[in-house]
């Protein structure tokens, strides 16, 4: 019987365990609580970070600006992947890591 307990809580435990793995939140943005998740991003709306350090306050500035669903920093030689994504903002940067260029994509 108590073999049957203790057999009975650990497939529970087991259960309980593999339930919410897999699942981590989502990270708090860095702007605003209502700044937008997603949409097609407008590369002219985010051209104030044009000369500016590409802190992650300056890109995620850029980000909400453009209206992206993301932004990525893009450094000098930096492979990257091609593929055109129209909710992600590009910010080429330069060696020091001031912003050269923003494009969508």
């Amino acid at each position: 019987m108590m073999g049957r307990l203790w057999l009975a809580v650990s497939l529970a435990a087991v259960v309980a365990a593999c339930s919410t793995a897999g699942f981590a939140p989502r990270p708090a943005p860095l702007g605003r609580s209502d700044a937008p998740v997603g949409g097609t991003c407008k590369a002219d709306a985010a051209r104030s970070a044009l000369g500016k350090s590409a802190s992650a306050q300056v890109v995620e500035q850029a980000r909400v600006a453009a209206g992206a669903r993301m932004a990525r920093v893009l450094h000098p030689g930096q492979v990257v992947t091609k593929e055109f994504d129209g909710e992600r903002l590009n910010l080429d940067v330069d060696a020091q890591g001031v912003v050269l260029a923003v494009r969508c994509g």
